[in-house]
């Protein structure tokens, strides 16, 4: 005890002596900005992005964007704080500046790539990397982050099918499809547990009517043919049982 109580000091004046330095560094940061024209603030920002440096980018970017909000340089300078924001882990900053980017330009030729980036920001914002490093099966988690990418990649589709971010938007729709319907097994079993069984059915059913192009059919199935069996409905289950037979003739409820 007495080592840390002569030890904090020190580690309170680095911290201060840290803070100081950063604040210097920002002072610096923001002096050195006010001097540069317009294009000198874009190149500097490339000069970032292309160092990996996307916190120091969207800083410049931000304040040129301010700073000459109608310039030549305007759009590409929101398209490329949008990136900036999005590697630098910044979801709410990235997301505000599509849409103001998707609200004051409705017809630029990049308008998919900002649908394009929508999605994808709010389809990593669904992800936790500590769950999936600890290998943590959270598919009970909220998914509506993900239901908003799907919208958002169903839209880029819809108004922009020649994009050339479609192909990519459709494969991570199917990803999507394959999140939420695991989100409806997830909630039907702690159904089965409670022994809700006419809860859990209808989301076992829920998933064979809106995802049934997902990797959750079987287990759908599986939960209706258990549910309608603990209820009582014959025909309910032998019509689940037929279609669960007929394509998956491997599961271990058949028999």
């Amino acid at each position: 005890m007495k080592t840390f109580r002569y030890m904090a000091p020190l580690v309170v004046g680095v911290m201060v002596s840290v803070a100081g330095c950063s604040s210097s560094d920002d002072a610096e940061e923001q002096a050195a900005l006010a001097n540069m024209g317009a294009q000198q603030m874009y190149q500097q920002a490339q000069q970032n992005m292309q160092a990996g440096n996307f916190s120091a980018a969207s800083n410049t970017l931000s304040a040129l964007d301010s700073r000459y909000p109608f310039g030549p340089l305007s759009h590409q300078v929101q398209l490329d704080l949008i990136y900036s924001y999005y590697k630098s882990g910044k979801i709410d900053e990235t997301v505000a500046t599509i849409d103001r980017f998707i609200r004051l330009n409705p017809n630029h030729s990049d308008i998919d790539y900002a649908f394009y980036m929508r999605g994808l920001v709010n389809m990593e914002a669904d992800n936790n990397l500590f769950q999936e490093l600890m290998n943590i099966d959270r598919s009970d988690r909220d998914p509506a982050k993900s239901r908003q990418a799907f919208d958002d990649f169903r839209r880029l589709i819809q108004q922009y099918p020649d994009s050339k971010y479609a192909a990519d938007a459709r494969k991570r729709m199917m990803f999507i499809k394959n999140r939420l319907a695991s989100y409806e097994i997830a909630i039907a079993k702690f159904y089965m547990r409670r022994e809700a069984y006419v809860a859990a059915a209808n989301r076992g059913r829920y998933v064979i009517e809106h995802f049934p192009d997902s990797d959750q059919v079987q287990r759908a199935l599986e939960i209706m043919v258990s549910s309608y069996e603990e209820l009582g409905l014959t025909e309910l289950r032998d019509n689940a049982m037929k279609t669960l037979k007929l394509n998956y003739p491997d599961s271990r409820y058949i028999g």
